[in-house]
């Protein structure tokens, strides 16, 4: 289905003066969203909802109002980073999202799941639309930056997300191992079929500092992400070391509280993204 979707859309991009179908659909009436920015992996285990978290952390600290949508439908894990539980409620406007301590608004499937552990079994098309009515349907009301938090890959929902949201720029999520250049390159790629801006790169897991010296680290071995940024022409916006007190904060719920400093320069990318026309 993604690679039919896929082959339609350059067959309907347009020649000469031709103009391009527009697939955006309407946010709700009740939002005013001015930056959409894409969070993606061409494949799972990279810690991407880790550094989605951290980019809403950052600009929250700056002053924005600030939102996820968690779209990585059937593995959400958004709410529990911050500590969310409890159903979302709705009225006839729409769905509110729920905040999270430091008040950055989440819309979750956990969040309309009587069970956060119930498992989600729906087929693409299903999953596709509901990442659409989390922006149709629920009121996110005034943001300055909406995060969408997406499931590794090239499938349905990064293709849902890319086509019906007027999404401003995407940041590729990355680690430091073999596959590192095909993986990166087959997000970038997917980003400029859907004419997308990558706006850069961030690699996770890319050290850790040795706790008796200080010495950094490379457990998957030495990095190639500048070199890979380079051929690709985009910037590499951050390079975040292992660091338990992460991963410790996430169990506990306590996202809110973390400071990433490790991607100020995704922050300032961020600045100068676009605003939506």
């Amino acid at each position: 289905m993604a690679e039919e979707n896929v082959k339609s859309t350059e067959s309907a991009r347009p020649s000469g003066d031709e103009q391009k179908p527009d697939f955006h659909i309407e946010e709700n009436a009740f939002s005013n969203i001015d930056h959409i920015i894409g969070v993606v992996s061409g494949k799972g285990g990279v810690g991407k909802s880790m550094v989605t978290a951290s980019l809403a952390n950052a600009m929250t600290l700056q002053g924005f109002s600030t939102g996820i949508l968690d779209a990585d439908i059937t593995g959400p894990s958004i709410p529990k980073m911050y500590g969310i539980k409890g159903s979302a409620e709705s009225d006839g406007n729409g769905i509110y999202p729920k905040m999270a301590a430091n008040g950055i608004e989440i819309m979750s499937t956990n969040l309309l799941l009587p069970n956060e552990e119930d498992p989600v079994i729906w087929r693409g098309p299903v999953i596709a639309g509901v990442v659409k009515q989390f922006y149709t349907d629920v009121i996110w009301g005034q943001l300055d930056y909406l995060f969408v938090d997406m499931p590794p890959g090239t499938g349905d929902v990064p293709l849902t997300v890319f086509q019906s949201l007027p999404v401003d720029g995407v940041i590729i999520v990355t680690s430091p191992q073999d596959l590192v250049r095909m993986i990166v390159t087959k997000a970038y790629n997917m980003a400029k079929m859907m004419n997308i801006p990558v706006l850069g790169i961030v690699e996770n897991y890319s050290y850790m500092n040795c706790p008796h010296c200080g010495e950094k680290i490379y457990p998957f071995g030495e990095s190639h992400i500048d070199e890979i940024a380079k051929e690709l022409g985009v910037p590499v916006l951050g390079k975040i070391p292992m660091n338990p007190e992460y991963a410790k904060a996430s169990d506990a719920g306590d996202f809110a509280a973390v400071n990433n400093t490790s991607i100020d320069e995704a922050a300032v990318a961020l600045r100068s993204a676009g605003k939506k026309a």
